[in-house]
């Protein structure tokens, strides 16, 4: 194989992996709070406890991947001028 065709085919197997990823999960762990919903905190005697609520994903944890958010985005592109 030629390494030209070699790259574009890991390339579209890599594309077809992440959207399949996305169908059968569409939402990821937070970045920030790393799917805790909140972040972590230590006492003076250095023992972990709760901290306040993540903003970024509203303490649930999750967050929407960006494919999905990109098939989210056209669809509703599609079918708003579809109408």
């Amino acid at each position: 194989m030629t390494p030209a065709l070699l790259a574009s085919a890991l390339l579209i197997f890599l594309t077809l992996s992440y959207a399949s990823l996305c169908a059968a999960s569409p939402f990821g762990n937070c970045r920030r709070c790393r799917g805790w919903g909140f972040a972590m905190k230590t006492d003076r005697k250095g023992r972990a406890k709760r901290g306040k609520d993540c903003r970024r994903c509203k303490a649930t944890g999750k967050r929407i991947r960006i494919g999905r958010h990109l098939y989210n985005v056209a669809a509703r592109l599609h079918r708003d001028g579809t109408r």
